[in-house]
């Protein structure tokens, strides 16, 4: 994404994370995207604090779960819950080696799980969910959006898709692809690119894959994975994908899923 097309300020960030050289790696990644602003990157949860106190627009922090040298082996869920209680409280992303403690920071309020080892892709994803969700920049006056057409190649046509048509986007081999009911086409540009101009309706559910939940038709779990079937069955000649979802992401995606659904107790 280029920093020029994005609309609004950038997010104001802390990182709070006791590894020097992961705190330093995420600061680049994060500043690099031109989304956001570094604010402070501390080690502990007394700096964090600190922070916190002194500043007077904190939009968002990115918290390790495990800190060094703190009380709890699970510090950081410790500082996420203080800072929930804050008014106006930050939005929140836990960092960890382990997608074990996803379930309990999401019922904390996170808006995002980062597992670990994770790259400059994965950060933008983070920040562009943070971004929509942020009071002082969701809320500003936009110029009306134009309804996206998808231009894709078929060999030396042409063609033209609507949102609402497709599937799903996939990229494989620095190759991008859209799957629709006509089939699979090509797209010169990557997967990140199509994700910050399609709009909510699409939900990245794998590195390699962008879906459209409208067109999702089920959510299948088999041994840990999850798997997503998406699309129809047309007079047995086109049938529905299945599309992995990447052990990171199973849990946002079935909340997605069931958040616009009805007919299933959720405890």
């Amino acid at each position: 994404m280029n920093p020029s097309e994005i609309s609004g300020p950038p997010l104001q960030v802390m990182i709070v994370e006791d590894e020097w050289a992961a705190r330093s790696y995420l600061t680049e990644l994060v500043s690099e995207t031109g989304l956001a602003e570094i604010v402070a990157a501390v080690p502990s949860i007394e700096q964090a604090r600190q922070v916190v106190a002194a500043t007077s627009v904190l939009d968002a922090v990115f918290v390790d779960i495990h800190l060094a040298g703190e009380s709890s082996s699970e510090a950081g869920l410790l500082l996420a819950q203080e800072l929930t209680q804050r008014s106006p409280a930050p939005l929140l992303v836990m960092a960890s080696a382990a997608p074990q403690h996803a379930l309990t920071a999401f019922e904390l309020g996170v808006c995002d799980y980062l597992v670990k080892p994770f790259g400059a892709d994965r950060v933008r994803q983070c920040l562009l969910r943070l971004r929509a969700r942020c009071p002082r920049i969701s809320q500003l006056p936009r110029p009306p959006a134009i309804p996206p057409r998808i231009v894709a190649r078929d060999r030396k046509r042409l063609v033209f898709l609507r949102a609402e048509e497709v599937w799903a986007f996939e990229a494989e081999s620095r190759l991008t692809y859209v799957h629709t009911r006509l089939g699979r086409f090509d797209l010169d540009l990557s997967l990140s690119a199509i994700e910050s101009t399609v709009g909510p309706a699409f939900l990245r559910v794998h590195r390699s894959w962008l879906v459209h939940l409208d067109h999702v038709r089920g959510l299948e779990r088999d041994e840990g994975e999850s798997s997503l079937i998406v699309g129809d069955e047309l007079d047995g000649q086109r049938r529905p994908l299945t599309v992995p979802v990447a052990r990171e992401r199973a849990h946002i995606v079935r909340e997605h899923l069931l958040a616009s659904a009805t007919g299933l107790r959720r405890t």
